[in-house]
């Protein structure tokens, strides 16, 4: 005779591995590696950068006159 078998144990197994290779095929398609997010870093203070070397001294927000 076979062995017994609880189904209801089958099935949430099956769902369980069915749920973590999605979630590892949703990581591999969606995920991003760290190269990729410290290149975006890289960028961000080369940008941040530019934009301060380009901030006039000489004026502030408050300096300017009220018409």
């Amino acid at each position: 005779m076979g062995e017994v078998v609880n189904l209801n144990r089958v099935r949430k197994a099956k769902a369980r591995d069915a749920a973590a290779a999605e979630a590892a095929a949703n990581r591999a398609k969606h995920g991003r590696t760290g190269a990729e997010k410290a290149n975006d870093r890289r960028a961000e203070a080369r940008r941040q950068a530019l934009l301060d070397g380009a901030r006039r001294e000489d004026a502030s927000p408050g300096d300017i006159p009220e018409s």
